[in-house]
């Protein structure tokens, strides 16, 4: 047996912040993990998928700037993506992010931690005793819908598509979700030939609905087959061939056959029962990051289900770790669950932080809804024409903002802005005041202003 003070299962980039902080405050801290330190963001999702979609977003880009354009020559270099992919992910090696943890004085212990009793973590036959607390941070893991021969046909999920080695010739991504759309736009741009399943749910079905509609139409404009409203039915593959029969009755055949259909929380095998814990499903915390009852057991991160991000698995990290040091982090959760900021890195990019229409409705608030074009605007001229949609929900019981969507060129630079006066409650009549400079795109905000006529 050794003790800790705590222990943290999960080397992912929640349990690397929890982990870093308690340490760099002097605690003596140990992190369990089983597969890779960094997790799945960094070497299956976060960061391979946007080096496989960079290089073709650039293109697209410069092919819309008149100039700029003729010296487009010839296609993406496909092999030269790969390798830099390789060199971002450290070619799967872990070694390059051990030095973090060593210089803080974290230990790492490799292989599957569950836990055995209050404090206590079993990994192997060794026994982790957590004086203080123990952080659960094991994220999600990729789930097969119920699709006959699905499994049989050996089908590509994040894992195998953000890593292969090569492009096929020809794709099948089953899932209109944000991994579903990401990868038909990055393949897509690499050379393959790729048929979008959508689902029951149908295209981005959390976002709004002209999200979706200018999504599908540049896909489609690229050169997917976008089959609306469909879901796999049966899946076989033969002779080095992928075909997936759809639940109209028609079929597609391809290479490869790619499932997002969804993630589901790797809890399983945790131990949660030993401590009165369900051993499945999203485990639930409360403002602390703390299951009820437990003031020891915190959970960050995918596996407690708020909000399904890396960067707010950061954030909860911070929290937990706060908490643990005996630091005041109680907060009003406004940067979490729907409040937490969403980039899609389609062409265009789809970036929203706070409600949106739907749910805006559904928490019963009495929204204005103010759309204005992206690049409506002098700035909005140099990106080489107009593009794109800003929606903003101004709650008018409290002359806030409640939600912002954006779609368009390079979206993503503009959402933090608009995460801080959500996020913030800047007053409408307060924000007016934060003048854009000309000329640039960030004047959709004084279209906004000139719609509330503030």
């Amino acid at each position: 047996m050794r003790s800790f003070d705590v222990v943290v299962i999960g080397a992912g980039p929640g349990g690397e912040v929890a982990a870093g902080r308690l340490a760099e405050a002097g605690l003596n801290v140990a992190i369990v993990e089983g597969d890779k330190v960094g997790g799945e963001c960094s070497y299956y999702a976060c960061m391979p998928s946007k080096a496989l979609l960079r290089p073709g977003e650039l293109l697209a880009d410069v092919r819309r700037v008149p100039g700029a354009a003729g010296a487009v020559t010839g296609p993406l270099d496909v092999p030269a993506v790969l390798r830099w992919r390789d060199e971002l992910i450290g070619d799967l090696d872990d070694s390059g992010q051990l030095p973090w943890l060593r210089e803080r004085g974290v230990t790492l212990v490799r292989g599957w931690g569950r836990l055995a009793g209050e404090k206590r973590v079993v990994v192997g036959e060794e026994i982790l005793e957590a004086r203080r607390a123990v952080i659960l941070a094991t994220g999600t893991r990729a789930v097969l819908p119920q699709a006959d021969g699905l499994a049989a046909a050996r089908p590509w999920t994040n894992r195998e598509a953000t890593t292969s080695r090569t492009i096929p010739a020809s794709l099948i991504v089953i899932g209109g979700g944000v991994v579903g759309v990401e990868m038909t736009q990055a393949f897509t741009s690499l050379g393959s030939r790729v048929t979008l399943v959508e689902g029951d749910r149908g295209l981005l079905p959390n976002e709004e609905d002209f999200v979706r509609s200018e999504v599908s139409a540049s896909l489609t404009e690229q050169g997917v087959d976008i089959r609306a409203g469909q879901r796999a039915h049966a899946v076989r593959r033969a002779a080095g061939r992928v075909t997936v029969t759809l639940s109209d009755g028609s079929a597609v055949t391809a290479d490869e056959v790619l499932v997002a259909a969804g993630r589901a929380p790797q809890a399983a095998g945790l131990g949660l029962e030993t401590v009165g814990g369900v051993a499945s499903g999203f485990v639930a915390v409360d403002e602390r990051m703390r299951v009820p009852g437990l003031d020891w057991l915190y959970v960050v991160g995918d596996l407690n289900g708020r909000a399904l991000f890396t960067h707010m698995a950061k954030y909860q990290a911070a929290i937990a770790a706060g908490d643990i040091l005996g630091r005041d982090m109680v907060v009003q959760h406004v940067a979490d669950g729907v409040g937490s900021p969403r980039v899609i890195f389609t062409d265009p990019q789809v970036a929203a932080v706070g409600h949106t229409t739907a749910t805006a409705a559904a928490a019963g608030l009495r929204v204005r809804v103010v759309d204005v074009p992206t690049d409506g605007n002098a700035g909005g001229a140099f990106t080489g024409g107009a593009r794109g949609t800003s929606r903003f929900l101004v709650d008018e019981d409290r002359d806030l903002l409640v939600g912002v969507t954006l779609t368009g060129t390079a979206v993503s630079e503009f959402l933090q802005a608009a995460t801080i006066a959500v996020v913030g409650e800047v007053p409408i009549r307060r924000l007016r005041h934060a003048i854009p400079a000309f000329p640039t795109r960030s004047e959709i905000w004084l279209h906004l202003f000139n719609a509330l006529g503030v």
